[in-house]
């Protein structure tokens, strides 16, 4: 079991790993809208946050040595199910033709007021 962490300000807060390789797959924790160089919580639109969310992913991705083509599962938990068709949009921009599995979980709140959380598995890339 391999423990990732950037070399930013997206460490965690709390008693979780930012994301864990274990048996050539990636475990990413659920990833807010965080300013990787300041630690800043991003409130913004949806669209906003989920921009700012997958490309926190995609940074913790390559530090484990993987990118979002590799991505196999996410679950998005959002804070509004009337929100979902502004998400599928973000989200299927950043993915292209790469359609990982997913669920969508609507929850009444989210931590620090963000209205979006994704979580990810991934595979590596092999050389």
């Amino acid at each position: 079991m391999k423990f990732i962490s950037t070399n930013n300000a997206l460490k965690p807060s709390g008693h979780y790993s930012q994301a864990i390789v274990h048996n050539d797959l990636v475990y990413i924790s659920g990833q807010l809208s965080i300013d990787p160089n300041t630690g800043e919580k991003k409130l913004g639109t949806i669209e906003e946050e989920t921009a700012r969310v997958l490309k926190n992913i995609e940074l913790i991705l390559k530090e484990a040595d993987s990118d979002k083509n590799h991505v196999l599962k996410t679950t998005i938990y959002i804070s509004d199910i009337s929100l979902w068709d502004k998400v599928n949009k973000v989200y299927s921009d950043f993915f292209k033709n790469h359609k990982p599995t997913r669920a969508i979980v609507p929850t009444k709140e989210l931590h620090f007021g963000f209205k979006v959380e994704i979580d990810v598995i991934a595979t590596i890339k092999k050389n």
